[in-house]
């Protein structure tokens, strides 16, 4: 195994996307959890509805309209302040409590890293800077600049651009089983932390590797 770089996804992987439950329970008492699932899964289904139909807005258009769906759908009224207040609640996802720890045995082993994101670049900045991760990271790599989202095999070209690297030499790291399919397919060497203790997906494709945090992932390539 050769490994010269690090790409990291975010939402999920290196931020928990369903911290924004606690301020919408909140808000809307005994939602907040099914407010932040359907949010988070109607995000995704959102990115890939748009990809496939040609159809892009940025990740922050696709996260208010999915946050629009998840209040209505659990029926609960979204003032303008409620909703300025969740969206706002993504610019500052708690990072997992691991993260900092990991990521500093990685980058004293001189381990090149990128975070290769959906998100959109102002927004994955901000969350970045207030999760006080950003130092990290050689490259901040966002989906704006190539119009499609994961698993267009667009986005996923970007960590060999910015590396200098074939995708096989490059530790794809996700939360999300099914951005660990898209880029196994695409060459990434790949490792899948199960944070929720999920069954893999049937898709006939296996990750290089399983953890559960980012500790595993500093284990795997440092021992």
């Amino acid at each position: 195994m050769t490994i010269k770089a690090i790409a990291f996804d975010a939402y999920g992987t290196l931020l928990d996307v369903y911290s924004v439950g606690a301020l919408a329970e909140k808000l809307f008492p005994g939602k907040g959890a099914a407010i932040a699932i359907t949010w988070r899964d109607k995000q995704i289904e959102y990115t890939r509805l748009r990809t496939m139909c040609d159809r892009f807005v940025d990740f922050w258009q696709v996260t208010g309209d999915a946050l629009d769906y998840a209040c209505d759908a659990q029926g609960v009224d979204l003032t303008a302040d409620a909703r300025t207040a969740l969206m706002a609640e993504y610019e500052e996802l708690t990072a997992f409590a691991e993260n900092h720890a990991a990521l500093t045995r990685l980058q004293d082993a001189g381990m090149p890293m990128a975070v290769l994101t959906n998100g959109s670049a102002g927004m994955i900045a901000a969350a970045l800077k207030a999760a006080k991760l950003a130092g990290f990271f050689d490259h901040v790599l966002s989906v704006d600049s190539v119009q499609k989202f994961k698993t267009a095999p667009e986005v996923y070209q970007m960590g060999p651009d910015a590396f200098g690297c074939a995708a096989s030499e490059i530790l794809f790291v996700s939360s999300n089983c099914w951005d660990i399919c898209g880029a196994t397919w695409f060459g990434y060497h790949t490792i899948w932390l199960n944070r929720y203790d999920q069954p893999m997906e049937r898709l006939g494709v296996e990750p290089s590797a399983r953890g559960k945090t980012l500790t595993d992932v500093a284990d795997y390539l440092l021992g």
